[in-house]
Formats: structure tokens, C-alpha cells, sequence
């Protein structure tokens, strides 16, 4: 196949060189350069020493404004899984290898405030495809700026603002396939110095297996305040309801007879929709930031976070209760160099601290019902660190980097019924070194190199997981991660490829494994990821031109993945040398979005995944396949105040049977979570 894809690619290149050189120069300004604001401010991505993907609103509303799939796929690196409606799992560079469910290992921030909690995970899950205005990922060991973490980092921003004086209402409301109804309402209103951004939605489907439905109520507001020319303050209100049921994993027999099924009962367990299996979660956060600018060379920037969980897991075996509260806190001081300075440099120094109180209860379940309590645990995670971060422009075209923090973790434990005396468990201090570097060797192609130290502590999902012990052996995951890579932008950004090949080797790697009665527990390993990644955007047809075609951009992005265990045995199985387990080698997407006359557009994606392991010993496999997603639709203005949008689409056109979510090392062979076939979606939307 890639004997076949990679000249196309070429292909496509030089008709995009071609199709420049015809008509040099008349984009000036219809195309922007990507910019980053991950570090303190906007840079230009060509410039940038870190290896950084931008997915912004359009481009999720592209294919499937109610997932973040298609456009988190898209991206090299990454990979999203859905198990069932509601039920997502994220991987950067391999992470989901200690993830069955959620998220962990990647560090997230909701605008200003922490969105991962002091124990480690993220409920990303709960947040709205369309209150989101921009991701930035941060790809690789990010602890010198942002804490633990060895995957990566994501930057959610909640949206922009209106212009002084105007006001913004977006309505949407569609539906699909298999009972899928979305509907949301967006308000953005700016007055003089007063700014208020907010965004609703609720979706639900019946899922495509049975005991797979999801319902889920979101709502967001951000108040901004400028009281000053040097200060502002802001504040995010967020409140998520969500309620998805888990069908279970399927042996492969049992999806041969039925895909739909969820999992049966087997021996003295019962099935899951008997069990009324799934994931109750009720999230409320609350942050307020404040920005000053003493000058305009030094600023000071402090955030405060506050959340509350309430998560409910009634599964096959038990049923869990959780209650998490996280109160966090984040600032730094930043100084620039003079306009007079020789060097052009910038830093930051700051401090952030985070706690997270869990209390855990495991009853019996009866059919959807709590039972009998079987064990209750209260845990404490405290994670806090102190960085510093520098930024230098030694010459016009060298760009230097230099970031550092330290590390500090810790978590209390001790049974609540019946109560013990607490215990503490501390985790020696952590040095997280990053020095990376940009060369511009043209005007318009630059390298970058950079090596990092990741670390990252077990979360307390994992300290205390599903077979209700406190694993107090389980050590963190840490390694250098070193990569190179070269971006290209030509034509005014028509053409835009950046390219990066890496190495990370994670020493005490975290794995999940499960015991003879199907509860999870975890160790450690060593493992080996080397990687290349590859992402290609090309205006065929710049944005704006005139004809029956106004715009035509082709994508390209090729991940592979060479990931193998190191040093790691289990039971009197050694795995050394066997490939990561749920890690592709080859992922690669093709995408098209070609826009007509009269607001008419058309956007299609192609994903092909290959094939993967699913247990730690490499002798069960999933299958490669091929995912076609199309979108059309109509942008019509009625004025300069009002328009409207309506749009249809197909996931999964060539009605391949696979599975978006495997379980990894499953019990009794349960591997299996089968994704629906050809489907549909349509919707309308309204703005003013």
C-alpha cells in the first residue's frame, strides 16, 4: 500500500508547486501562518524548537461537528478510541498503553485553568466537541514547563471573543444514526471592557451495541474583565453531566455472531446490560486568573482552579463510587529583554501546586443497584512543582530554548471502613530538563532538536485500581525523549510540511495487567518508542479564488510507530522485545475539503490504521482497516447580520468492521469492542 500512497503524495506536491508558481504572491492575505501560543505567547510554529499540532474549531466542525475523533485522528502522533458512545480513550506517542479507560499520562489545561487533576486523570470525555475553540498538543515529555507528564501536554481554549460592542448567538441542532441528537446554543457578547463567551449543549445516542447509550448536558461561561490597561481578570464556570453505558468486550466468536451484543454472562458473572454497566460522572469546575502588566517588559500571571466529581462505575463485578475534590493553583512571573538588548530573550519563572482528595468505595452490584460494601479507601495526591523557562533569539535565525522544573509527589491512603491509621507514600524529587533549539536555514524552512526528561508519577487510578489493593510498589515512569525534525512553509503557507523523527526511552514504564478474576492491577516496565511523524497541508486552490472551485486543500499525515518492551517479564512470562501493546506501526490519513461558489463545500477523510497487538505476549492481533468520512454541506449569509448552515455526512463509508477501542490484555479473550458500520448525521445551524 505505501508503495502505492507515497507517490501520490509526491504527486501532489508538485502539482501544489506547480499551481504556485501560476499564480505567485495573491494570498498574501488569505492565508495566515500557524501560531502558538503554548509558551507564554504567540510564536510562529515555524520558529518553534517543540514539536506542536494546532487543531482548531473549523477543522472539527469539518467532518463531525458532535466528535472529536476525526479531527484528534488527524493529527500525526495521536490517537482517540471510542468504545462506545461517551467512552474515549487518548493516546500521545503510545500513552494509552496504562490507560483502559480515560486518560491519563497527558497533562491538560483548560484555558488558564488545570483540567488534570493532582492524581493524574483527565475527564476529557466530559467536555463538548463545539465548546471548544482551539487544541494545541504538545507532543513528547513537557514536565520542564507544565509537570508530570511523559506523553505530552493539550492547550483546550474555550473559544474567542466578539469584537467590542458586538454580539454572537450560534444555535445547532442535528441527528444521526443510531438515536444521535445534538443540540447547542453559543453566546458571545463584548462591551467595553467587559467580555462574556458561553456555550451549551446537550447530546445523547442510543450507541450501535446494546447497553451503549450516552446522554450528556454541558455548559461552559467565561466572563472577562479588563478594569485596567495593565490588568484583567477572568473566570471559567464549567458544569458536565454525563451518563454513557459500557456494552463490554466481545471474544472474537462472539463478534462473529453478533456485533451488536454486548458482553454476555460467563460462568457466575453477569452480563453487562444485566449489570447495567457504564460511567456516571457529574463534574463541576470553577477558576478565576488574573493577569497584570507592571510593564511592558514584565507581567504577572496567577490562576486558581477548583473541581468536584461525583463518578459512579457499576460494572460486571462491583460498583464503584468516587468522590474527587482538586483545589489547584498556577503562576509565574514573566521579563523580557529590552528593545535595546543585543539578544532578543524572554523568561518565565513559576510554581504550581495541585491537590486532589479521593474517597473510593467498592459495594456489590445487583443489577444496577449497589450491594454490599466491599472495601472504601480515602487517598490524598499533592503534586506541586517550581520551572523556569528562558527563550533566546541569539541571531535572526537561531532560536534557543532552556526550561527546567522540580518535581515533588506524594499521596496519603488509609481504609475509611474500617478506618485505619493514614499512611503516607512520598516519591523522591524530580529534575525535569528541557533544551531544544530552531534554526531557520532559509526563510522558509527551519530545524529544531530538543531533548527532554519525562516523568510521571502513578495515578491514583492505577496506586488503587479496579482489584482494590493499594500498590505502594508501583514506582513512576520517567526517560529522555530526543527528536529532530524540519518544517517547511512555502507560497504564503500554501504549502506547509513539518516532519519530526524521535526516541523515548521510558524506564518503570507504567502497564496495566489483570489478575485470574478479571481486576486490573499494574507493574512496571521498561520500554523502547521510537517514532517518525509526518504532516503535509497544500492549497491546491487558495481560499477566496474565484471559479466554480474557491478553495481546495489536500492533507496528509503518516505516523509510525517502532514501540517495543524493554526489561520487562510478568508471572514467569518475560516480554522483552515484543511490540507495545494497542500501538499501531502505521496510521495514515488522507484528508480533502474543496469549497464551491455559493458557499457550497465538500470535506472527506481517510484513515487507515494498521494492525496492532492486543496483549503484552504479541499473540493476538487486530486487524488493519480502512475509515472513509465524508461531509457536505451549504454556508449561506442572508445579510451581514444573519446566516445559516446545514449539513450532512457518512462515517465509516466503506462499512469496514472494526474496532475503535480495543481492550488491551483482556480477561477470557474480551478484546473486542466493534464499531458501527456505514452511518449518517445531518444537521442545521443559525448565526447572528
Amino acid at each position: 500500500m505505501y508503495r502505492k500512497t507515497l507517490p501520490l503524495i509526491f504527486i501532489m506536491l508538485q502539482t501544489a508547486l506547480l499551481r504556485a508558481q501560476e499564480n505567485p504572491g495573491d494570498t498574501t492575505n488569505l492565508l495566515r501562518s500557524v501560531v502558538i501560543n503554548a509558551y507564554f505567547g504567540s510564536q510562529p510554529a515555524l520558529t518553534m524548537p517543540s514539536t506542536i499540532s494546532v487543531v482548531t474549531a473549523g477543522q472539527i466542525e469539518a467532518l463531525q461537528p458532535h466528535s472529536l475523533l476525526p479531527a484528534m485522528n488527524a493529527v500525526p502522533g495521536v490517537r482517540m478510541e471510542e468504545r462506545s458512545p461517551g467512552s474515549y480513550r487518548l493516546s500521545i506517542r503510545g500513552s494509552l498503553l496504562r490507560a483502559p479507560f480515560g486518560i491519563r499520562n497527558i497533562k491538560m489545561y483548560l484555558d488558564d485553568f488545570l483540567l488534570t487533576d493532582a492524581g493524574g486523570n483527565t475527564y476529557f470525555g466530559s467536555l463538548d466537541a463545539g465548546g471548544i475553540g482551539r487544541l494545541e498538543i504538545l507532543k513528547g515529555p513537557e514536565a520542564s514547563v507544565f509537570g508530570a507528564n511523559t506523553g505530552g501536554v493539550i492547550l483546550i481554549g474555550t473559544g474567542s471573543t466578539a469584537a467590542d460592542g458586538d454580539a454572537s448567538v450560534k444555535a445547532d441542532i442535528g441527528g444521526g444514526s443510531y438515536g444521535l441528537f445534538r443540540q447547542s446554543v453559543s453566546l458571545r457578547k463584548s462591551w467595553k471592557q467587559v467580555s462574556l463567551d458561553v456555550s451549551q449543549a446537550w447530546q445523547r445516542s442510543d450507541g450501535y451495541r446494546e447497553n451503549s447509550g450516552m446522554d450528556r448536558k454541558y455548559i461552559h461561561a467565561v466572563p472577562r474583565w479588563a478594569y485596567s490597561e495593565k490588568g484583567s481578570v477572568k473566570v471559567l464556570l464549567l458544569y458536565t453531566d454525563t451518563d454513557y453505558h459500557t456494552p463490554g468486550g466481545l471474544t472474537e466468536m462472539q463478534v462473529s455472531q453478533n456485533r451488536r451484543a454486548a458482553r454476555p454472562a460467563s460462568g457466575p458473572n453477569p452480563g453487562a446490560a444485566e449489570q447495567k454497566a457504564g460511567i456516571m460522572n457529574t463534574t463541576s469546575l470553577g477558576g478565576i486568573a488574573h493577569e497584570y502588566r507592571f510593564s511592558d517588559r514584565l507581567r504577572h500571571v496567577v490562576s486558581f482552579t477548583g473541581s468536584h466529581t461525583d463518578f459512579k462505575n457499576p460494572f460486571i463485578t462491583n460498583y464503584e463510587v468516587r468522590d474527587e475534590n482538586t483545589a489547584g493553583l498556577r503562576t509565574y512571573f514573566e521579563l523580557k529583554g529590552s528593545k535595546q538588548s543585543v539578544i532578543p530573550w524572554q523568561g518565565q519563572v513559576g510554581f504550581e501546586a495541585q491537590r486532589t482528595g479521593t474517597d473510593i468505595s467498592n459495594f456489590g452490584n445487583r443489577q444496577g443497584v449497589r450491594d454490599t460494601l466491599q472495601a472504601a479507601d480515602g487517598l490524598t495526591a499533592t503534586q506541586k512543582f517550581a520551572f523556569v523557562h528562558l527563550l533566546f533569539n541569539l541571531t535572526p535565525k537561531l532560536v534557543v530554548e532552556m526550561a527546567g522544573s522540580l518535581n515533588f509527589y506524594n499521596y496519603k491512603y488509609a481504609a475509611l471502613q474500617p478506618a485505619t491509621p493514614e499512611s503516607k507514600k512520598t516519591f523522591k524529587e524530580q529534575l525535569m530538563p528541557r533544551l531544544a533549539f530552531s534554526y531557520l536555514l532559509s526563510t522558509n524552512v527551519a530545524l529544531r532538536a530538543s531533548a527532554s526528561r519525562g516523568y510521571s508519577p502513578p495515578t491514583i487510578a492505577e496506586v488503587r485500581a479496579s482489584d482494590n489493593i493499594i500498590n505502594t510498589a508501583l514506582q513512576p515512569e520517567r526517560g529522555w525523549n530526543y527528536e529532530t525534525g524540519l518544517r517547511l512553509s512555502f507560497f504564503n503557507n500554501r504549502l506547509y510540511w513539518d516532519g519530526v523523527v524521535f526516541n523515548l526511552n521510558l524506564d518503570d514504564a507504567i502497564v496495566r495487567r489483570l489478575n485470574d478474576g478479571g481486576n486490573e492491577f499494574f507493574v512496571n516496565a521498561g520500554t523502547r518508542q521510537t517514532g517518525v511523524e509526518s504532516q503535509i497541508l497544500c492549497w491546491i486552490i487558495p481560499p477566496g479564488s474565484h471559479g466554480i472551485i474557491t478553495g481546495l486543500q489536500l492533507g496528509n499525515a503518516y505516523t509510525f510507530n517502532s514501540f517495543y518492551f524493554r526489561n520487562y517479564s510478568d508471572a514467569g512470562n518475560d516480554y522483552t522485545g515484543n511490540r507495545l501493546t494497542g500501538v499501531p506501526r502505521h496510521i495514515l490519513v488522507n484528508s480533502l475539503s474543496v469549497q464551491f461558489t455559493g458557499g457550497f463545500y465538500l470535506n472527506g477523510q481517510h484513515n487507515f490504521t494498521s494492525s496492532l497487538p492486543l496483549n503484552d505476549a504479541g499473540t493476538v492481533y487486530a486487524r488493519s482497516y480502512h475509515l472513509v468520512q465524508l461531509k457536505a454541506g451549504l454556508n449561506r449569509k442572508l445579510s451581514t447580520k444573519y446566516g445559516f448552515s446545514i449539513y450532512a455526512g457518512a462515517d465509516n463509508l466503506l462499512n469496514q468492521e472494526y474496532s475503535l477501542g480495543n481492550d488491551l490484555n483482556a480477561f477470557r479473550d474480551r478484546y473486542f469492542n466493534p464499531a458501527p458500520g456505514r452511518n449518517f448525521f445531518a444537521g442545521i445551524s443559525a448565526q447572528f
